[in-house]
């Protein structure tokens, strides 16, 4: 009975969203002629996956076959950053391609739940999906949002056609309906869906591309798994799940819990490129792979230190794949330095347009390098995160560094864990990358002025055991 009740659900769904579709091909978009000129995009966005998490970037505890598949059909890039080392702020970047740290909304390190109602995505900011959209592509959005609540923000207003995902930023795998506290949702409504949430996204993302085959309308999927985000379940750990009284748990989790919840991530990926492949859509589609930011606890993060949360290269880099036969190499490693906003003008020149003149971009189109047609470069990356008051700046190959009050100068190429601090041996460098950070940052917003506790912390994180938070004000 209830096979039978998914599949009716299925089919409901996959009927209103053609017809949608078909809505939109009857006005700017010709749908036959735009299928065979523009390529689809599938951006396949982890949360908390370490660099190392996957077998194709060193995993040896366990595999991930079909990410590792992107990587044999396509390109992987072995110095991608993300934009800031938590969930919100990258985000932020990723769908504006410019530096968080000028919007408010990038300036939450993440945005929590209860934070004011006009901390948002502003609906009038050009976006990665409002762009492409203006081209006669679909656009949706599945998995996690966490840019802001409704009724003033949300992914409708940014951009997106199609919404099926959590708003916030840590949802329970098991416990996500209408009644939870992190539910999730479908357009702009909370809604009752039986199952382990990283196969629920698995199962809409396939649905999408049949629909989107079906009209032959290019399509924008922004496939944002939240796995393996905490709190720590596997496909067969609902027990776990009831567990649970608060979703930020420090007592759950281990390495074997972990390989499932990425295992099972990676299984899905496979049944979104099965989707291609079954649809005929592979060859006219990029696929990208990537993470939001660094690992967490119980993450891979080597050949780097730190984590989540810092601005240490474990807690910045990243995977990232991209597939686009014929154009983009099979089977090439690239040490091409890349950040998490260059994928919206890189896109956009996939798709034959660029970012808005009034919101110039600071991330940087790639796509000649991605395709062989231009050679890699250097490059200038800048970050802050208010937590133990970290900046970092690379620059070619070095890499300053302040964290907790301590100073850093790192050549992170020859140095990846970044051990040998060359702040007094290469004085001129620190004191010009220090001086260039300062210079940045003035031409941001500024920082928060509310205190900002720094998570990984000694009373939570045995190896921290040096790191303390200063006192919190008590509650107004």
């Amino acid at each position: 009975m209830e096979e039978k009740a998914n599949a009716l659900t299925r089919r409901r769904f996959v009927r209103a969203m053609a017809g949608s579709l078909g809505l939109a091909g009857s006005g700017l978009l010709k749908t036959a002629d735009a299928q065979t000129t523009r390529p689809n995009i599938v951006f396949i966005m982890a949360d908390d996956l370490g660099y190392g998490d996957l077998s194709c970037y060193g995993q040896q505890d366990y595999t991930t076959p079909n990410t590792d598949r992107l990587a044999i059909e396509g390109t992987r890039l072995t110095q991608a950053y993300s934009n800031s080392a938590s969930c919100s702020p990258t985000r932020t970047a990723l769908i504006t391609g410019r530096y968080q740290m000028r919007l408010p909304i990038g300036l939450e390190e993440p945005l929590q739940e209860g934070a004011p109602k006009d901390l948002g995505l502003p609906p009038d900011h050009p976006t990665l999906p409002s762009l492409l959209k203006k081209l006669g592509y679909g656009t949706t959005l599945i998995g996690k949002w966490h840019l802001g609540f409704p009724p003033n923000f949300g992914p409708l207003k940014s951009g997106y056609d199609h919404f099926y995902g959590v708003l916030g930023g840590t949802t329970d795998y098991f416990n996500h309906g209408s009644n939870s506290k992190t539910p999730l949702y479908e357009q702009d409504a909370a809604v009752d869906r039986a199952g382990y949430l990283t196969n629920l996204f698995g199962d809409r993302a396939v649905q999408s591309i049949e629909a989107y085959a079906k009209v032959k309308q290019p399509f924008f999927l922004s496939m944002h798994f939240n796995a393996p985000h905490y709190p720590w379940e596997g496909p067969d750990d609902e027990p776990e799940s009831r567990r649970i009284r608060q979703l930020v748990h420090r007592d759950g989790g281990n390495q074997k819990i972990f390989a499932k919840m990425v295992q099972s991530m990676d299984a899905n990926v496979g049944r979104i490129l099965q989707a291609l492949d079954t649809q005929g859509l592979a060859q006219n589609t990029i696929v990208i792979f990537t993470s939001d930011n660094g690992g967490e606890r119980f993450s891979k993060v080597w050949p780097f230190s730190g984590m989540k949360n810092e601005l240490l290269e474990g807690g910045l880099r990243i995977p990232a794949i991209v597939r686009w036969p014929g154009r983009v190499a099979a089977g090439r490693v690239l040490e091409q330095v890349m950040i998490s906003m260059d994928w919206m003008p890189t896109l956009l020149a996939a798709a034959g347009t660029t970012p808005d003149p009034a919101f110039p971009s600071d991330g940087e189109n790639l796509l000649s390098i991605l395709t062989g047609a231009a050679p890699s470069h250097a490059r200038r990356l800048f970050w802050r995160y208010k937590a133990a008051s970290q900046r970092a700046l690379r620059d070619g190959d070095m890499k300053y560094l302040r964290i907790a009050g301590n100073e850093f100068l790192f050549d992170v190429v020859q140095d990846p864990r970044e051990r040998a601090n060359l702040k007094v041996r290469q004085k001129e460098v620190f004191d010009r990358l220090k001086g260039d950070w300062e210079a940045w940052e003035r031409t941001m917003l500024a920082e928060r002025t509310k205190p900002a506790r720094f998570t990984n912390a000694g009373d939570g994180l045995a190896d921290h055991y040096g790191v303390v938070n200063p006192p919190q004000p008590p509650p107004q």
